[in-house]
């Protein structure tokens, strides 16, 4: 069933009929993944830690703000959860590192910055500013900062309205909880000029579709427009219906989003079960362009280990994607082309399918970003992506890819390390041509 929720709490129920998928064939070997072209990351950034000595930074999300004026002195915007944000420039050196806001309370939880994502051009009360928006965990807020790459202190300023409510929470009881304002994509709508975020809520099936306005003090807040569920149950071709295992309690949630601006498409990878599509203004009926090798498989979660045991694989899985689905972002070309790439994190690849909605986002390959020296490393259990298709400087002619590294190594101490992976977009422009 998919719920359809206005700010009123109006909800319209569609049919399990209108999430029915094609089987996509049996589970593909980890060797057909080892099979894929590779391409080399050119730079890493500093590691981050997620302990108390590293502020408990953990990286996960990047996205890549072009300088019009000087595309040489663009900027990597990152999240690094408790750690708040970082700012890189394109030898992935850190510029600025803006904290997430502390806890409200002693028993309240603390800022933590899932995802993050750009707009650009929105007009303001102090004029037009580029915009980098993040999801606060922590406090199930949006966070909202204008860009300048030659601001005293730092390229990112605070804008967020000091009112900006709550986004999925009714109390600060329920924001503890933690089911909170998670992944994030952006979207500016071309026939009204007016910006949203779409955010999902960690734990459920939510997106919820926010509008971004403007105050007159210059700051930028934002209103619910309306939210949609997401299926968390599916009905398998042998009659039976599957839910995908979690700890007690928990639904298959939503992270990775990417909104296509020629068309306003929306794509969000639900971790467990695959790549939805949808109009980015959550109505319509969402169609499931692809499922991860783990659909349909039936699995019993242990308290013990905390872990879920899988049982018989039925075999309604995909052929791509090894959950989770993460790092959703899209490879844009000027005549429409282009691809939509995914992280499978569950075997370290990335996976491409055709931009074009007319060609039904077909499959068109894959590659994995492997170690191009001793202390240059690949990336592993890839959470964010960001690509940008647009000349760079002379470091990236032809592009960057940014990718979260979920195993940086080498670590230190045995410290666990994370980081983001800079690629030239040629390099895997050239692989998904091979």
């Amino acid at each position: 069933m998919v719920r359809h929720h206005t700010p009123r709490a109006v909800a319209l129920a569609l049919g399990a009929a209108l999430v029915a998928v094609a089987v996509t064939g049996p589970a593909q070997a980890r060797t057909g993944a080892d099979a894929l072209p590779k391409v080399t990351p050119r730079a890493e950034t500093p590691a981050l830690y997620d302990d108390e000595a590293g502020g408990n930074a953990d990286a996960d999300d990047p996205a890549i703000w072009r300088n019009a004026a000087d595309p040489g002195r663009s900027l990597v915007i990152a999240t690094a959860k408790e750690g708040g944000l970082r700012v890189y420039d394109l030898d992935a050196r850190q510029v600025q590192a803006v904290p997430a806001p502390p806890a409200t309370g002693p028993d309240d939880a603390p800022g933590r910055f899932n995802n993050v994502d750009l707009l650009q051009g929105v007009r303001l009360s102090t004029g037009r500013a580029d915009l980098a928006v993040t999801t606060d965990r922590g406090n199930d807020r949006l966070r909202v900062y204008r860009v300048d790459r030659d601001r005293p202190g730092g390229p990112l300023a605070d804008v967020t309205d000091p009112a900006a409510p709550a986004v999925f929470s009714a109390s600060e009881e329920e924001v503890n909880e933690q089911r909170t304002a998670y992944g994030l994509a952006t979207w500016t709508d071309k026939a009204t000029g007016r910006s949203y975020a779409l955010v999902s809520r960690r734990e459920r099936t939510a997106v919820a579709l926010l509008e971004l306005t403007a105050t007159p003090r210059g700051t930028v807040g934002y209103r619910t427009v309306r939210t949609l569920d997401l299926p968390s149950s599916f009905r398998l071709p042998n009659g039976t219906s599957w839910t995908p295992c979690a700890e007690p309690g928990e639904l298959p949630q939503v992270e990775g989003m990417v909104v296509d601006p020629a068309d306003g498409t929306l794509y969000a990878g639900q971790e467990d079960v695959g790549i939805w599509r949808l109009r980015a203004d959550l109505t319509g009926r969402p169609e499931l362009i692809d499922k991860v090798r783990e659909y349909g498989v039936p699995g019993t979660y242990d308290e013990e280990t905390e872990e879920c045991v899988a049982g018989a694989d039925p075999g309604y899985g995909g052929t791509r994607l090894s959950a989770d689905v993460e790092g959703l972002t899209l490879l844009t070309e000027s005549d429409g082309d282009g691809h939509l790439l995914a992280s499978s994190q569950g075997d370290d690849t990335f996976a491409a399918y055709d931009r074009e909605t007319g060609e039904e986002n077909e499959y068109e390959g894959g590659f994995r970003v492997t170690a191009a020296s001793a202390r240059l490393d690949g990336s592993e259990e890839c959470d964010g992506a960001a690509a940008l298709n647009a000349p760079l400087g002379r470091k990236y002619p032809h592009g960057l890819l940014v990718i979260q590294d979920g195993h940086e190594t080498p670590a230190d101490g045995g410290r666990e390390a994370t980081g983001f992976k800079f690629v030239d977009l040629g390099d895997v422009t050239e692989a998904l041509d091979d």
